[in-house]
């Protein structure tokens, strides 16, 4: 008769591998009925590189570059047919321009978003983005990027939409 054992320890070793991969997908999903993932968005800004080059340095700590500095609530659940706005305002000098993104690629204009820009100071804008109505493709990760020819910075909101039952 063959030795199973080595065979045994390892299905038990997966198997405690599956179960703790299960708890862990489980103690991450909301309670509210929308089965969604958590993130782990402690909200505090990135750990800061010690290592960078001096160029880099240059280039994301450039006193002139474009930095944003008032900007919408990361995340954001919306009612299916209502509007939803996402808001950024950015400095730098020369003055940033601000492009908005969904899940990584780059929105372009059309009859349901719209992007209201406005020149608050010589090197302050204001850019206000809106999507009305709103339908379930509108779920997902937006950007505004704010950039001159010093730097770039980025926000980012999630939003999901939720039903309403009467």
């Amino acid at each position: 008769m063959p030795n199973l054992r080595p065979f045994r320890t390892f299905a038990l070793f997966l198997g405690l591998l599956l179960l703790s991969d299960l708890a862990y997908i489980a103690a991450q999903r909301s309670t509210g009925g929308r089965n969604v993932l958590r993130r782990n968005y402690t909200g505090k800004k990135p750990v800061v590189i010690q290592h960078r080059t001096q160029d880099a340095v240059n280039y994301y700590d450039h006193e002139n570059g474009a930095k944003i500095i008032k900007s919408s609530h990361f995340e954001l659940d919306y009612t299916l047919g209502r509007k939803i706005t996402f808001f950024c305002m950015a400095q730098g000098n020369p003055r940033p321009t601000i492009t908005w993104f969904k899940d990584g690629a780059e929105l372009y204009q059309h009859r349901f978003f719209q992007v209201h820009e406005s020149h608050i100071e010589t090197d302050i804008i204001k850019s206000k983005m809106e999507i009305d109505p709103t339908t379930q493709m509108d779920a997902g990760y937006y950007e505004c990027q704010a950039d001159n020819i010093y730097a770039i910075d980025r926000r980012g909101f999630r939003t999901d939409y939720v039903m309403v039952n009467f």
